[in-house]
């Protein structure tokens, strides 16, 4: 049986990994509504708070118990720490500055940031002139779409894109930090019930000195709905799909998902919350694309095939009729 790395997806889970984009996409979408009337935190702690009580619930169901092993935990609150409480709070901060669309796009910087930190921090996972040449590619994207205007006026619409890009940068770290789970027997559901556990642990006493949830006006409706959303759907669900497509598909086909959420995003802005997209946005995103197709080898790889093809078609070797 081959290796999910080496063969094609099946139906079932390109539609998974299309499912996980438009969550993933969605929870952009969600935290514009919720953060335009509540603050930061408030918002963070209540998407993880929901999302830990509904896998922790769903653990139960399927008969499975969180270790209790002090050093798993502490690495509970490391993932938590890196993957939710920081690029979360990021994101929503530089969500009430910059359009959802924008922000989508800044955290399909991940990988690019991922490749670069494994190279210097993993032996098994090197840079090539591929991913080189991606990377390259990628951040010639996020410069272009920020603007050349970002070194003579550093408003707070830069600052807003640098924090999302710092998010993305947290992320990473998270990818790398989160190898250690799988050498300590911990399955991947647990480990995503522990760390949304963990971080709202972390957020929770932030949030009530920072935000002092009992001071603040009544949300309407579209705010709870929004915070149930981006909490069940977008966390949630999303680690549902998430971890079930990595185990069946693997690591280097659910890399895919990032050329997805964008879209899902862009298309949800723009219908619903009457976002616009500068040129420069869209320049960034293709080359932000490129640079990812660059680093995953498997566009190029097909362009390739097609061409050999073509070319064996158009002028068949000896023997070929």
């Amino acid at each position: 049986m081959p290796h999910p790395h080496q063969r094609p997806m099946t139906l079932t889970e390109w539609a998974m990994l299309l499912a996980l984009a438009t969550i993933w996409g969605g929870s952009f979408f969600f935290n514009s509504i919720a953060v335009a009337e509540l603050p930061v935190f408030t918002v963070v702690v209540c998407r993880v708070a929901l999302a830990a009580v509904i896998l922790l619930a769903l653990l139960r169901l399927r008969g499975v118990r969180m270790p209790r092993d002090r050093h798993v935990w502490a690495a509970f609150f490391g993932m938590g720490l890196l993957n939710n409480a920081i690029p979360f709070s990021l994101i929503v901060w530089g969500q009430q500055h910059i359009a959802s669309g924008v922000a989508s796009i800044l955290n399909a910087a991940t990988p690019l940031f991922t490749v670069i930190l494994a190279h210097l921090m993993t032996r098994d996972e090197r840079l090539s002139g591929g991913k080189t040449a991606g990377v390259v590619i990628g951040f010639a994207g996020v410069g272009v779409m920020i603007g050349a205007d970002a070194l003579r006026d550093l408003g707070v619409n830069v600052v807003a894109q640098l924090m999302c890009l710092a998010a993305a940068l947290s992320y990473a770290f998270a990818g790398i930090y989160g190898r250690r789970f799988r050498a300590m027997g911990i399955s991947p559901i647990s480990t995503a019930t522990g760390q949304v556990v963990a971080s709202s642990l972390i957020l929770l006493p932030v949030m009530m000195v920072l935000d002092r949830p009992w001071t603040l006006a009544v949300p309407s409706m579209a705010a709870i709905l929004a915070l149930i959303g981006v909490a069940v759907i977008s966390t949630a669900l999303a680690y549902v799909l998430y971890f079930r497509i990595l185990a069946t598909a693997g690591a280097t086909n659910l890399l895919l998902v990032t050329f997805l959420v964008p879209v899902s995003a862009i298309i949800l802005g723009t219908v619903f919350l009457g976002e616009v997209l500068l040129p420069r946005h869209m320049a960034g995103i293709a080359l932000i694309g490129a640079g990812l197709a660059a680093i995953d080898g498997r566009p190029w790889a097909g362009i390739m095939f097609v061409t050999q093809r073509r070319r064996k078609a158009t002028y068949p070797t000896s023997g070929e009729q």
